[in-house]
C-alpha cells in the first residue's frame, strides 16, 4: 500500500469511481469515496472499500474511516471491525 494515494475503478468509459486515502505509520485514513452517478448502485463503492480494507489487513495496518461511505460500509460489514481506529469503542 503506497504512503498515500487512491484506488480507482476503470471501465471502458474511463474512471468511474475512486477512493482517496492517506497512510501515516500503521494507520490508513479513508478520506473520500465517489462513484459517477451513472454507475451508482453497481457495487463499485463497496468494491473500493473492500479493497482498501483487505489491503490494510494484509499490510498489518488499521483504518480510520473519515469517509462517510467507508464508515457506512464498516457498519454493514462487522468482519472488518478489528481494523477500525478513531471511532467510539475502538
Amino acid at each position: 500500500m503506497p504512503a498515500g494515494s487512491r484506488y480507482e475503478v476503470l471501465l471502458a468509459d474511463g474512471r468511474v469511481g475512486l477512493l482517496d486515502y492517506s497512510v501515516d505509520g500503521e494507520t490508513v485514513t479513508a478520506l473520500h469515496t465517489e462513484v459517477d452517478p451513472g454507475h451508482e448502485g453497481e457495487g463499485l463503492g463497496g468494491a473500493l472499500a473492500r479493497r482498501l480494507l483487505d489491503d490494510a489487513r494484509d499490510s498489518g495496518r488499521r483504518v480510520r474511516p473519515v469517509c462517510p461511505f467507508v464508515a457506512g460500509y464498516l457498519e454493514k460489514h462487522p468482519e472488518y471491525e478489528d481494523l477500525v481506529v478513531g471511532r467510539k469503542g475502538s
